[in-house]
């Protein structure tokens, strides 16, 4: 085993904001049904195989209840770490709707299309809903009962995490969103940004923009904005994840991609990584030596250099176009990733954001 390999499985697994949605649902209506609130709490998993939150806060009243648990992210750095994750169930008259879900404070509601939540509808993704409903269905038959309730998902400081996702861009307005597919956050899977990266792509397709702009760092999204005029629904924040942007646009393409990024980062998409962060891969200062052999004292420098950025200045002052040479091997390997499926053109900044590097084909 790799030390890698062992560093990451000594990693503590976490639950995602659905996982303890359901928690708190279950345990809400459990309270209606039987006068008791369970605690801890034990739920099914998308997956298989089940787990139990404890719960931070109960209330009964007559027909309705509510109950939270706090989210654990394991050791993932996400941003609903810590957050508590309250649900309101309420009884409605029967009318055969089953379960019916609400934005509460905190909770993001959908603004634009292109979501698989339909707009004006609460940011509760289909799967943490599907487990909610699930859930609840379980425990009326075996309440005998039906299960026509209301479902309030809230979440206190929700509006002021959700400034640090990409929620405003993709226009879910007013909180977070009640996320996973599987009930559990893998430690620095970033899932959950990947899944904002192709989230951010189909709002721009459904709003029908032609020409989306993707960057690897605030600094070169702020060049792309200068250079092209783009809106924030054009941009998308792609991070490290280039290859979880190309791959996804081979299925649903746009007109024209511009990836913009640092040198250093988009020497890496140029030697084929599609995983762009320092842990997953590295400069290879070999690699660019080779690349700098028409000039041979920048090939000395990329020998014995410590970052990139030496090489690329190294480059500057003696007019090697190493810039353009590594905008020109990271859009042919960004065609191969997205499989040609996209007009793309790849542009490299220094860490001033001035534009070192282009190649449009």
């Amino acid at each position: 085993m790799t030390e890698d390999v062992a560093e990451k499985a000594e990693l503590r697994r976490g639950w995602t904001t659905g996982a303890c949605a359901t928690a708190a649902a279950k345990a809400a209506f459990s309270a209606l049904l039987s006068g008791d609130f369970p605690d801890p709490v034990e739920i099914n998993l998308p997956r298989g195989g089940t787990t139990t939150f404890a719960l931070t806060h109960r209330n009964l009243g007559s027909d309705s209840a509510e109950a939270a648990v706090e989210k654990d992210a394991g050791d993932d750095p996400d941003v609903t770490h810590g957050a508590l994750i309250y649900a309101r169930v309420a009884l409605r008259k029967p009318d055969g709707k089953g379960v019916l879900f609400f934005a509460g404070d905190g909770v993001g509601t959908v603004t634009k299309p292109g979501l698989p939540i339909d707009v004006g509808e609460a940011a509760i993704n289909p799967v943490p809903r599907q487990m909610i409903a699930v859930e609840l269905g379980d425990l009326a038959k075996e309440a005998g009962t039906n299960v026509d309730v209301d479902v309030k998902i809230s979440v206190p400081g929700g509006a002021k995490i959700a400034e640090r996702t990409m929620n405003g861009r993709l226009g879910i307005l007013g909180g977070i969103s009640i996320l996973g597919t599987t009930g559990i956050v893998v430690p620095y899977s970033c899932a959950a940004w990947i899944a904002s990266i192709h989230q951010g792509i189909d709002v721009a397709r459904a709003e029908g923009t032609k020409h989306i702009g993707a960057a690897t760092g605030s600094r070169s999204e702020d060049a792309l904005k200068e250079i092209f005029g783009f809106e924030d629904g054009a941009l998308i924040d792609m991070g490290d994840f280039a290859g979880g942007m190309l791959k996804y646009l081979r299925l649903h393409p746009v007109e024209r991609l511009s990836l913009g990024g640092g040198f250093g980062k988009i020497s890496k998409l140029a030697n084929g990584h599609a995983d762009l962060h320092s842990k997953r891969s590295s400069i290879d200062f070999g690699w660019l030596e080779n690349l700098c052999s028409e000039a041979p004292e920048v090939a000395e420098v990329a020998r014995t250099a410590n970052t990139s950025i030496e090489v690329l200045i190294a480059a500057q002052s003696h007019g090697f176009p190493l810039g353009n040479k590594i905008a020109n091997l990271a859009r042919a390997s960004a065609l191969d990733m997205c499989d040609n499926a996209v007009a793309l053109e790849v542009l490299v900044f220094d860490r001033q954001g001035n534009l070192v590097g282009r190649a449009d084909g």
